[in-house]
């Protein structure tokens, strides 16, 4: 499978969102990248449904929403229903996280699961074979255009190994501080999907600083 590039919206000019989100389908990335803050589980506040459901109105390709939040399953349905295709909630915010992603199957949405920069990737080790997508947070969550982690190289391949100890087919989504230098060797240790949102959104040409993304996976070392 070619690496899938998911531009996060939350970088993009909200006073041209819709111009934007034009670019995005007309790009080569595949995936909407939608971050939902709540202002407790992380320290910012980003969008809620009305700005979701103006995203899913224009957007063309599938809105990879993922949820800071506390009590995420309170809201599946609704962000589902909202139009998301992808729903990733948080470890750390999961009490009964195996009953969370049952739910999110039962939406017809495929489940994902975030984990923090602190969070070992071995405590998935349960779930790991339910889930459809790990979402490695490369930085803390929270803000934009923090400087990425380099541990994750390392998560990334523990993540894998776990993956396949237990015949699993989730992928490995990075998130956080993806950018032009870093891509080739994120994909090499095993990232599938990449978010990336300044590195998009403050180029002269977000168009083609997706295209560039996408090829990392083909630039030599």
């Amino acid at each position: 499978m070619s690496v899938l590039i998911a531009p996060s919206i939350l970088s993009a000019d909200f006073g041209n969102l819709q111009r934007d989100i034009k670019m995005i389908n007309e790009s080569r990335a595949d995936w909407f990248h939608v971050d939902v803050m709540d202002g407790v589980f992380v320290p910012n506040i980003s969008f809620g449904f009305p700005v979701m459901k103006a995203i899913k109105k224009y957007a063309r390709k599938p809105l990879d929403v993922h949820l800071m939040i506390v009590e995420p399953d309170k809201y599946l349905a609704a962000f589902a229903d909202a139009g998301a295709a992808i729903i990733s909630v948080h470890y750390e915010a999961c009490t009964h996280l195996h009953r969370t992603i049952q739910n999110l199957r039962q939406l017809g949405v495929l489940a994902g699961v975030a984990i923090n920069p602190h969070t070992p990737a071995s405590l998935l080790s349960e779930v790991i074979a339910s889930i459809d997508v790990v979402v490695l947070m490369s930085v803390n969550p929270g803000y934009g255009g923090q400087r990425f982690i380099k541990n994750t190289y390392s998560k990334i391949d523990d993540l894998k190994n776990l993956i396949i100890q237990k015949n699993s087919s989730a992928k490995i989504e990075i998130d956080g501080g993806v950018d032009l230098k870093n891509a080739h060797e994120l994909i090499r240790a095993g990232a599938d999907i990449l978010v990336a949102g300044n590195t998009v959104f403050s180029a002269s040409s977000p168009s083609d600083a997706i295209s560039l993304l996408k090829e990392a996976e083909h630039q030599t070392a």
